[in-house]
């Protein structure tokens, strides 16, 4: 007994340096420290504090935690406080300060603090079983979202992710110009990536959170792609849009609807009889096992914190939560009308993708 009690002090003593690592990481990206860092190389506190417009006590206090976190390195630890200076490695640069790298991971420690921004509402939540609205988690849940799957979809989506299903590919890039439907667009990197990736479609995002939207249109600005993409706030839903579309898709999204048949259902009249439907959400297990699955632990954490309780903020609710499994999916598109779902043969660590056969 006493080994399986350490063990879980231990777990728990090492989460909790976990936690204040995403806490001090938190507080570089939000004032600008990696940026600094990076940009400037080695320096002293007074340097980093003059460089960002902070208080240099503080400052001196974050670079010592940092370099203690292993985050930063010291060129002489033994130095006065105020002489020790102070860098950011380019191995590390690159997670906390290369927003156009794979491996950039600046915008998690964003979306955890915003995932906890709403804590007492969702407490309440758990009592009375309502929910917790998507605009109550703020500004770092939906900009650190936004900021996280930017490189993913700017990389991946019109360069790996759709040439994989060849037939939407060479209907994309075909006259007459497609027109795509992005359901759930959020802040608009999926339709900014589509419509730079194929140089004839039009895309319409929708999304009904209005903050998203704005955020879409203010990233829309410097893409070059103003004129083949355009955001809604808007239900797709709507009947005047059914049948327009050669495509319509949803990335991360359905598992996020307190309706999601209901949105199914609008993605298939948006695709009429011959658009297709794309739908990518996360590659949890087939179903529940406490071992065998690698993300489930991250999704369920997700869903306890935010997803979940998104779900459930209108009612009626189906409640699903993140960890929305295969089968799950195959009824909510049976319910919509849709014949088939096939799992499409796309790697990927985090989702899998879905086409919906109407």
């Amino acid at each position: 007994m006493a080994v399986k009690r350490d063990a879980l002090i231990e777990r728990i003593l090492e989460s909790t340096r976990g936690t204040f690592l995403i806490y001090s990481v938190y507080i570089g990206i939000r004032l600008g420290f990696y940026e600094a860092l990076a940009e400037i190389g080695a320096t002293t506190s007074e340097g980093l504090a003059s460089h960002t417009g902070t208080d240099e006590r503080y400052v001196r206090e974050w670079l010592e935690q940092q370099a203690v976190a292993r985050i930063l390195e010291v060129d002489d630890e033994k130095a006065e406080a105020k002489k020790r200076r102070y860098v950011l490695p380019p191995e590390h640069a690159e997670v906390l300060a290369d927003p156009d790298s794979l491996n950039y991971l600046a915008p998690l420690p964003r979306l955890l603090v915003g995932a906890v921004n709403p804590l007492r509402a969702l407490l309440d939540a758990y009592r009375d079983g309502g929910g917790v609205r998507y605009a109550d988690y703020g500004s770092d849940l939906i900009e650190g979202q936004a900021a996280m799957n930017r490189t993913m979809f700017l990389h991946q989506l019109g360069k790996e992710w759709l040439p994989a299903i060849p037939d939407v590919h060479a209907r994309l890039l075909a006259a007459p110009p497609a027109r795509i439907a992005d359901v759930g667009c959020g802040a608009g990197w999926s339709s900014i990536s589509m419509a730079q990736s194929y140089p004839r479609v039009l895309v319409d995002g929708f999304d009904l959170d209005e903050a998203s939207i704005e955020l879409a249109r203010a990233n829309l600005k410097s893409t070059g792609v103003s004129d083949r993409c355009q955001f809604h706030v808007r239900d797709a839903a709507d009947p005047q849009l059914a049948g327009h579309y050669d495509l319509v898709t949803a990335f991360e999204c359905i598992h996020d609807m307190s309706q999601p048949v209901a949105g199914l259902r609008a993605m298939r009249s948006l695709a009429g009889e011959r658009g297709t439907v794309l739908v990518m959400d996360e590659r949890v297990g087939e179903e529940f096992a406490v071992e065998g699955n690698e993300i489930d632990w991250m999704m369920y954490g997700w869903s306890i914190l935010h997803c979940l309780p998104v779900g459930k903020a209108d009612d009626p609710s189906a409640e699903t939560g993140t960890v929305m499994r295969p089968g799950v999916l195959r009824r909510y598109a049976e319910e919509a009308g849709f014949k088939n779902v096939a799992i499409l043969p796309i790697e990927n660590y985090f989702f899998r993708f879905y086409r919906l056969i109407p």
